[in-house]
């Protein structure tokens, strides 16, 4: 399918797709924890409770990744050929130094929350407050519940205001509430600060996913969705081990929610300076 979608229908499309994705994971969440909980109840080793949802994620990875080889080569857009083509790199000819720099900054952003993967959260809430893994799981849920819901949402803001300032403009009041989090001195304070913070969280995935595709060529749209993913991961796979240093000693237990929204927000403001006026199609 070479013909783009309307920026309303590409966006809705993407939000659509991270709304399943953040209701499976709020399920997961939820099964997890009162998972590890009813087997630690049950007289199971917390260790042994826990290894056992790290092995039932390690097979829902499984099963996904045998469901990935039964795609057909009928998802991809037929490569452009003719006198006016050129040397490819990693699929990416005519945007290539686009989706360069937006991988760049989609790094920052991954590496930022990295720092503070749900994980990450769940271990400081649990040192911070001594809440245990069920109560932990229901907190999640109910977070990435709105965080399904905040990718919908993005759909008519983006239709009113554009992708880029819709990416921004969201972004940004998430990543204060985020710096907020551990600054609160109550449980139901800092949960209340989490929940508010999910609930703007994902309005810039799909637009931020809306935008990749809009302005890239019909044949790189698959090329770039897997290099600047690729970005994303490498980003995201670095963090984690900075955390668990600081999770390790108490008097620094804030720090990768401040790190992790100054660092995306530092990323808010480049892209909005980089991008601003690369626009779609749509919005020309």
């Amino acid at each position: 399918m070479t013909q783009l979608l309307p920026n309303e229908k590409r966006t809705q499309t993407f939000a659509w797709y991270n709304l399943v994705g953040s209701f499976a994971t709020a399920t997961g969440a939820l099964s997890g924890g009162w998972l590890a909980h009813f087997l630690v109840d049950r007289g199971m080793p917390a260790v042994d409770a826990y290894r056992a949802v790290l092995m039932g994620y390690a097979l829902g990875g499984l099963i996904l990744g045998i469901l990935f080889f039964t795609l057909s080569r009928d998802v991809e857009v037929a490569a452009t050929h003719g006198p006016d083509s050129i040397r490819r790199v990693l699929g990416l000819h005519r945007s290539r130094r686009v989706v360069i720099k937006l991988s760049a900054l989609f790094a920052l952003d991954a590496f930022a929350g990295g720092l503070i993967v749900q994980a990450m959260i769940v271990y400081w809430f649990h040192i911070k407050f001594g809440i245990d893994a069920g109560i932990i799981g229901s907190i999640f849920f109910g977070a990435n519940l709105l965080a399904g819901i905040s990718a919908l949402l993005a759909v008519k803001l983006a239709n009113r205001i554009g992708l880029i300032n819709t990416m921004v403009f969201t972004h940004i009041p998430s990543n204060l509430l985020l710096i907020l989090v551990p600054l609160m001195p109550t449980l139901p304070l800092a949960i209340a600060m989490l929940l508010s913070r999910f609930s703007i969280s994902q309005m810039d995935v799909p637009t931020r996913q809306s935008y990749t595709m809009a302005v890239v060529s019909p044949d790189e749209r698959s090329a770039a969705s897997g290099v600047t993913s690729i970005a994303r991961s490498v980003g995201a796979a670095i963090s984690p081990s900075l955390t668990g240093i600081f999770l390790a000693v108490p008097g620094l237990l804030g720090v990768p929610f401040f790190l992790a929204g100054g660092l995306k927000i530092a990323y808010d403001i480049m892209l909005y300076r980089g991008f601003r006026t690369i626009k779609p199609p749509e919005e020309k």
